[in-house]
């Protein structure tokens, strides 16, 4: 077994190390969210977190983990006879972001349940957790029904497995963990709000700190005993901190002006819902706990809100995490300070302080700091006047960027026909949740048991098999697994034209606002982006596709204009970057959206190259739509006849609106269908 690197020897990340002992002090504060880039120790703290539990005592062979004095009367395991148990480490379970249902919940064996009339049954990664710490990593990348069956244990401190009117609950109270880096996509605000605290964490840009992380780490590599060794001290006095503030917990007194505090706080910074005001107050309280009083001060209702409400204030996924301290600092003297604080503080170094390092940096083991963003489209040189395609002069130098126009909610676009892809709220696919559509042989172990389907297979049998009494004799052979549609997530590849017939702005700030728009759709029906930009000579991919819908928007609100119109430069990229992708994930479809006035330019025939290319697309079968930005009295109808060559659907800005009263889109034509415009 591997020895964990030590709580106390991480470098710095305080804000991280509180939130995580906080939530050991009292469970009740509802775990941890860690946002923050890769590299800088947001695994190592949560793993060197269980050696600073306290043991626990369980009922020797409960797969539950009971406790010896109060067993759960419901126990799948039980009953238990009250008495001695036995003792060991706290458990960090770790919940893989491929886990299916079964693996997270426990699974019944239907089966026997049918044929044997007992309830046989598996426990899964909630039942491990229990008493322990359930640790999940890149909590984004999780399924929404796997976060939700997560979220929902937590809060009730219990597990619900049912299968057909067979059903198993079992304790569940762990203290959860989830870390994410918000590169990778971001996690809906209602889950988010799930979270008790959450904390952002980035590695230090100090030298001096990095060379001390660098050390430790080369150090631990080298001999993880020994280096262990030499940090046991500090890790014994944390421990014993820990148990201290438990056993202090419940003397901490709550004062009326603390929970005026407190809830002006929550108010004042439009929090939705009660949860937050119920945090922040148990936060605070194990905050006097941890700093070894027995009386709440404004200092941890400040803490608290900082912990607390960030994550909580976030209405889209374009909104930066964070929270004005200057307000809340109003707030909080507005209100009237905190109960009066105990003359003598036997915590001198505040919240916090004890057992770790006097020292401010990123943690132990962490990489070096790797920059993933892509380079933005470089300006071009200005362009020539040319004469376009189009019928009007190409636009000629760059112009600076222009902010997007509020966004609007869009129109439905989804790929036709039935997917397999991973589960979303886009287009129609092959799903294990969703409406039941039919039945089949079970491939493997059966988990969505077709009842009917099942019974119809086994009645014929009855009388062959001897039935003598009122129950069905069913065998294996009759089993039945339900097959059902539900969503899937898509990949949506924006092809933005930022040329010089897109340049002016109140133009280019429609563009850019409906492209917003589309962006928050995605992020609503969990899809992956990429944004492709063309302009000048050439196109660039301005990001690559990614789960960080608030990444695009961001390259979207600093897209620069000018320039020629290279469309088949555009379409070109466009299927190479697909090509890749259907390499990297065969089963996730892909919606190309290209964001034009179809108006080309550059180099000889650059309309028929471009048509050329949007063949290549409709060869392939991509579902497509274009978004037709032509305005004006007189239109050409040239983002018409690009949506016919790509075999797709066109759609004007106007018509991309939900409150339009144009006709509704609800599937994008493939490759075999035909062009249309929705009217």
């Amino acid at each position: 077994m591997s020895t964990p690197y030590p709580f106390t020897a991480v470098v710095g990340q305080d804000d991280l190390r509180l939130a995580l002992l906080l939530n050991a002090v009292s469970p009740a504060v509802g775990g941890v969210l860690v946002r923050g880039e890769k590299g800088t120790a947001k695994s190592t703290a949560v793993r060197a977190l269980s050696a600073l539990l306290p043991e626990v005592e369980v009922v020797v062979g409960c797969r539950f983990s009971c406790a010896p004095g109060a067993p759960d009367p419901a126990c799948p395991d039980g009953p238990h006879e009250t008495g001695p148990g036995s003792s060991r480490p706290a458990r960090v379970v770790e919940l893989p972001v491929g886990a299916s249902e079964d693996r997270l919940v426990g699974a019944l064996d239907i089966e026997r349940a049918l044929a044997e009339g007992v309830k046989a049954f598996e426990p899964g990664l909630l039942a491990d957790a229990n008493r322990g710490v359930l640790y999940v990593d890149e909590v984004n990348l999780l399924h929404d029904h796997l976060v939700d069956l997560l979220l929902d244990a937590a809060a009730m401190g219990s597990s619900y497995v049912e299968r057909e009117g067979v059903s198993v609950r079992h304790a569940a109270r762990f203290l959860l963990v989830g870390t994410m880096n918000p590169e990778e996509g971001e996690l809906r605000p209602q889950l988010l709000d799930r979270f008790g605290l959450t904390v952002e964490v980035a590695a230090s840009r100090e030298p001096d700190l990095r060379v001390e992380v660098v050390r430790r780490r080369l150090a631990y590599d080298d001999d993880p005993a020994s280096f262990t060794a030499r940090w046991a001290d500090e890790e014994d006095a944390l421990r014993a901190r820990v148990v201290a503030a438990r056993a202090l917990l419940p003397e901490v007194r709550l004062g009326d002006a603390a929970l005026r505090q407190i809830a002006a706080t929550c108010a004042a910074f439009e929090v939705d819902g009660m949860r937050a005001d119920i945090v922040m107050a148990r936060t605070a309280t194990a905050l006097a706990a941890w700093a070894g009083r027995t009386v709440v001060l404004a200092e941890d209702v400040r803490q608290a809100a900082l912990l607390a409400l960030p994550h909580r204030r976030r209405r889209n996924p374009f909104d930066a995490p964070g929270l004005d301290e200057e307000k809340l600092d109003d707030t909080l003297e507005e209100f009237g300070g905190g109960d009066d604080a105990p003359e003598d503080d036997p915590d001198p170094d505040g919240p916090g302080g004890g057992g770790q390092p006097p020292q401010d940096g990123p943690e132990g083991p962490q990489d070096g700091p790797v920059d993933t963003a892509e380079e933005s489209a470089r300006p071009e040189e200005p362009a020539q006047p040319e004469e376009g395609q189009g019928g009007r002069p190409a636009g000629t130098g760059e112009q600076s960027a222009v902010r997007a126009a509020e966004p609007f909610r869009t129109k439905m676009l989804s790929v036709p026909g039935l997917g397999e892809g991973a589960a979303g709220r886009r287009s129609r696919a092959r799903t294990d949740h969703g409406r039941t559509t039919g039945s089949r042989r079970p491939r493997g172990a059966l988990t969505k048991l077709h009842l009917a389907a099942t019974v119809q297979a086994a009645a014929p049998h009855q009388r062959a098999r001897g039935r003598s009494g009122r129950g069905l004799v069913v065998r294996r052979d009759d089993l039945r697994q339900a097959t059902r549609e539900g969503r899937e997530g898509n990949l949506v590849l924006f092809v933005v034209d930022a040329s010089g017939s897109m340049a002016a702005r109140q133009r280019m700030s429609a563009v850019k606002g409906a492209v917003l728009s589309l962006l928050l759709d995605a992020y609503q029906r969990r899809d992956k982006v990429g944004l492709i930009t063309f302009r000048g000579k050439d196109a660039t991919v301005a990001l690559p596709p990614t789960s960080s819908v608030d990444a695009a928007a961001v390259r979207l609100e600093t897209l620069p204009t000018g320039g020629r119109t290279p469309l088949s430069a555009g379409l070109l990229k466009a299927h190479d970057v697909l090509r890749v992708e259907r390499m990297r994930d065969p089963a996730r479809r892909s919606l190309l959206v290209v964001v034009t006035d179809g108006r080309a330019t550059g180099g000889p025939d650059p309309v028929a190259l471009g048509a050329r290319a949007a063949r290549l697309h409709a060869a392939e079968g991509t579902a497509s739509v274009v978004v037709d930005c032509e305005s004006g009295p007189v239109r050409l109808g040239l983002a018409g006849a690009l949506a016919g060559e790509l075999g797709g659907t066109a759609v004007t800005l106007d018509e991309l609106r939900a409150d339009s009263i144009a006709g509704l889109v609800r599937d994008v034509q493939g490759a075999s269908g035909a062009h249309r415009r929705v009217a």
